[in-house]
């Protein structure tokens, strides 16, 4: 399935499922909000990767990732000085297929991916679990922050989510795990991962604070 999105360029990973609150201050992106508020609902665009480039300044995205997310606008909040706070969740995993420069922000056609559990799920999805809950355990252990327990879901889609934006990854990392084809192949990275992130913990007697399952503020 093709749909046109306006896009949003970031240097975080969304996952489907997962919240992202955005602050919103360059005009094109305040455009791109007034642009969505004068359509019904739902009001949506897409959350993609940058490559190459930057978040802020014009002309400043050279190269797009492969893959990205749908934002669904749940909340907009305007500031009196012209700005937004947007709160979005994650939802279809798109594929880039044409961007349109054009327009003040850029747009783009998407093929929308379907969400697929993949052989041999179940299983993965009950290991990665308990690796998480040690993972955890490591990382509380060793000094980081890490927020109250969730619980985790038994679906093997929504887990494989759930983890992939819960692990301290570096961005190429998270953006692996969201193009995983499915749910299975996902675990399995996460699983190796998880074993990993795991040992490095064990070998160091601290480490800097994370965030866990952070939903602060994005600036654009």
């Amino acid at each position: 399935m093709t749909e046109r999105l306006p896009l949003f360029p970031l240097r975080t990973v969304l996952f489907p499922g997962l919240v992202l609150p955005l602050h919103l201050f360059e005009e094109r992106y305040l455009m791109l909000v007034r642009d969505l508020l004068e359509r019904p609902e739902p009001r949506r665009f897409g959350v993609i990767g940058i490559e190459l480039g930057h978040e802020v300044g014009a002309e400043s995205v050279r190269r797009l990732a492969g893959v990205g997310c749908v934002a669904e606008v749940r909340a907009v909040s305007p500031r009196p000085d012209g700005r937004y706070d947007v709160v979005t969740v994650g939802g279809r995993r798109f594929r880039l297929e044409r961007v349109d420069r054009t327009m003040p922000y850029l747009c783009a056609d998407v093929e929308l991916l379907p969400e697929e559990e993949g052989a041999g799920a179940g299983p993965l999805a009950h290991r990665v679990r308990l690796l998480y809950q040690l993972y955890r355990h490591r990382l509380a252990a060793a000094g980081a922050e890490v927020a109250e327990p969730v619980d985790l879901p038994e679906d093997p889609v929504r887990l494989s989510y759930l983890i992939a934006a819960a692990v301290v990854l570096d961005g190429p990392e998270k953006q692996r795990l969201l193009e995983a084809e499915d749910a299975a192949r996902r675990l399995r990275l996460e699983r190796e991962l998880l074993v990993r992130e795991t040992r490095l913990l064990d070998m160091l007697p601290t480490v800097p604070a994370g965030q866990f399952l952070d939903h602060a503020v994005h600036p654009n």
